[in-house]
C-alpha cells in the first residue's frame, strides 16, 4: 500500500516537488493555502464506424453515429496547494495496461500517484477499448489495429485534459457532502430467502462552492447500470449525461462530474430506450440541483490518501487432473453449436490457455481511499471492477453510515465483476457461474477471459474467499 503527502504544483511552468523531497507545509502555513478547484472536459467520441463496446456480439457492433457525445471530466481539489485529481471518461472500463499508462503519465506531470483516481461511467454505447472487455471473446474481433490506435490516442487526449487542469485558473471553495436519494436502481441479482434486496438509492454529492456560496464543481455518485438507453448503434453516455447537463443548467458556471456507485448488481428500471434513459437522468439531475441550493455538511480539510492493489483469488485447483477435467468441460462448450457465440470462443480460449499453462489464478484489484477532514470528516472509496452493492453495504455499516463513508465502483481498472459470496453459492451472471458448468468460468468471467469464477468461502475453515479478501483490504486502509 502507498500513503503518500505529496507533490506541489502551484502552476503552469512551476517548480515541481518530488515527494521524497519536498517539505511538509506546517500547520500554522496551512491555513494560509485556501482550499481550490479547478476543472475541465473534451470531447472523446470516436469516428463513424468505430466498434461499440458493452453487448457480446458475434460481429463488431459498428457506429453508425452519435446520439450524445461522449466526453471525458475533470475536477482537481487543490488542498494546501497539492492537486486532488478525478478523472472520468464515458468508457465502459479501463484495463490494466491503458491505466498504468495514463497514471505513470499523470504521475510524470507532478500528481502524486495516490492522489490520481480515473474512473469509468461503464456507458454501453462507448468504444471498444484493448483488454476488457476482451475483444474477441466479447465481439469476434481478430483485427484490433484500429482499436489499439484509438486506446492509445485516448491515453493521450485524458493525460492532456488532466495536463490543461491543472495548468487551469483556480477557484477558492469551501466542500460540502450530501447524500440524497434515488430510486430507479433494483437488484437484476437473485438473492437468497430472507436476505435484503440491496437496491441501490444513496445519492452522494460533493460540492465545491466559491465565496459566494455559489456551486462550482459538483462530484455526484449512483450505483445503476448505465445501460438504460439499451444497445444502439449510436454513441450515447446514457442517464450520466443528461444529470449533468440538469446540474450545469440548474446554476450558472457549474462543472459536473458523474462517478458510478455499486452497480455490479444494479440496474435501471424501465424499459430500455434512449427516451427512459434521459427521464432518470434528468430525474438524477433535479434531485441534485434541488439539494445543492442549500449547503450540505461541510467536509473542508486536509485531506489523506492512499492508493494499494489486492489478489482476489480465483477458485482454481490447480492439479494436472482437475486441469484435465476443466479442459474437457471447456472443450465440450466450444463443440456446443447451441451455446452462445462468447461461449465458445471464450470456451476455445481457454483451452489455448491451459495447454500453454498461461491462466490467471487470481484478479489484481486497484484500491483507492481518500479521506477528507480527518477521522469526523468523509472517507470515498474508489474500488476497481463491477462491486455489487452488498460491499457498500457492508462498509456503511462499519464506518458510520452514508454521510460518513462514500463508495465508488468501476475505479482505476475493470478487470471483472466483484461478487459476494451470497452470489458465489449460486449460477448467475455476476457471480461468473454458469448451471451447466458450474466448476468452470461463465457469465461474466467468460468476457472477462478467467479459467474459473471467484472463489468463496464456504464455511469459516475454509480459506479466505474473494468477500473476505476485498473487504479485509479495505478496512485496512480505511
Amino acid at each position: 500500500m502507498s500513503v503518500t503527502r505529496r507533490t506541489l504544483i502551484a502552476g503552469a511552468g512551476a517548480l515541481v516537488l518530488t515527494s521524497a523531497s519536498k517539505v511538509p507545509i506546517p500547520e500554522s502555513a496551512a491555513a494560509a493555502v485556501p482550499t481550490q478547484v479547478s476543472t475541465g472536459s473534451i470531447d472523446i467520441t470516436p469516428p463513424i464506424g468505430y466498434p461499440m463496446a458493452g453487448y457480446g456480439t458475434n460481429a463488431p457492433r459498428l457506429a453508425t453515429g452519435t446520439n450524445e457525445p461522449l466526453r471525458a471530466r475533470c475536477t482537481i481539489i487543490w488542498d494546501n496547494g497539492y492537486p486532488n485529481v478525478i478523472l472520468t471518461a464515458d468508457v465502459l472500463g479501463f484495463g490494466p495496461t491503458m491505466h498504468q499508462q495514463i497514471r505513470s503519465a499523470v504521475i510524470a506531470l507532478g500528481v502524486t500517484g495516490s492522489d490520481f483516481v480515473l474512473t469509468a461511467t461503464h456507458t454501453h454505447n462507448g468504444p471498444v477499448l484493448t483488454e476488457k472487455l476482451d475483444p474477441y471473446i466479447s465481439y469476434n474481433m481478430t483485427n484490433l489495429t484500429a482499436v489499439t490506435a484509438f486506446s492509445n490516442a485516448l491515453v493521450t487526449k485524458l493525460v492532456g485534459l488532466v495536463q490543461s487542469v491543472l495548468a487551469a485558473p483556480r477557484t477558492t471553495c469551501s466542500l460540502d457532502y450530501y447524500v440524497l436519494d434515488e430510486n430507479f436502481a433494483y437488484n437484476r441479482e437473485p438473492v437468497l430467502a430472507n436476505a435484503p434486496a440491496n437496491n441501490e438509492r444513496d445519492v452522494p454529492v460533493l460540492v465545491a462552492r466559491d465565496e459566494t456560496g455559489t456551486p462550482r464543481a459538483v462530484l455526484f455518485s449512483y450505483g445503476s447500470h448505465p445501460v438504460a438507453a439499451s444497445s444502439l448503434t449510436l454513441f450515447d453516455p446514457d442517464y450520466p449525461a443528461q444529470a449533468i447537463k440538469e446540474i450545469e443548467g440548474a446554476f450558472a458556471g457549474a462543472f459536473a462530474q458523474f462517478m458510478l456507485g455499486p452497480a455490479g448488481d444494479q440496474d435501471p428500471i424501465g424499459n430500455r430506450n434512449v427516451a427512459t434513459a434521459d427521464a432518470h437522468g434528468k430525474d438524477l439531475g433535479l434531485t441534485v440541483a434541488a439539494a445543492i441550493g442549500t449547503p450540505g455538511r461541510n467536509v473542508t480539510g486536509n485531506i489523506a490518501t492512499s492508493y494499494s492493489t489486492v489478489a482476489l483469488p480465483l477458485d482454481i485447483t490447480n492439479t494436472p487432473t482437475n486441469l484435465a477435467a476443466v479442459r474437457a468441460a471447456f472443450q465440450a462448450r466450444a463443440n456446443n453449436t447451441a451455446a452462445l457465440g462468447f461461449q465458445r470462443r471464450h470456451a476455445a480460449t481457454m483451452v489455448s490457455e491451459i495447454d500453454t499453462n498461461s491462466f490467471a489464478t487470481s484478479v489484481s484489484l486497484p484500491t483507492q481511499v481518500w479521506t477528507i477532514g480527518g477521522l469526523s470528516g468523509l472517507k470515498i472509496v474508489f474500488c476497481g471492477g463491477e462491486v455489487v452493492s452488498g460491499y457498500a453495504r457492508y462498509l456503511r455499516n462499519v464506518y458510520g453510515g452514508s454521510q460518513r463513508l462514500w463508495f465508488n465502483a468501476y475505479s482505476n481498472e475493470v478487470p471483472a465483476y466483484i461478487p459476494s459470496d451470497e452470489l458465489l453459492a449460486q449460477t448467475g451472471y455476476a457471480a461468473g457461474i454458469d448451471s451447466d458448468y458450474p466448476g468452470i468460468a461463465g457469465g461474466s468471467m467468460s468476457v472477462y477471459r478467467y479459467l474459473g469464477h471467484f472463489r468463496r468461502k464456504p464455511n469459516p475453515a475454509a480459506p479466505n474467499g474473494v468477500e473476505q479478501t476485498l473487504l479485509n483490504h479495505l478496512q485496512a486502509m480505511l
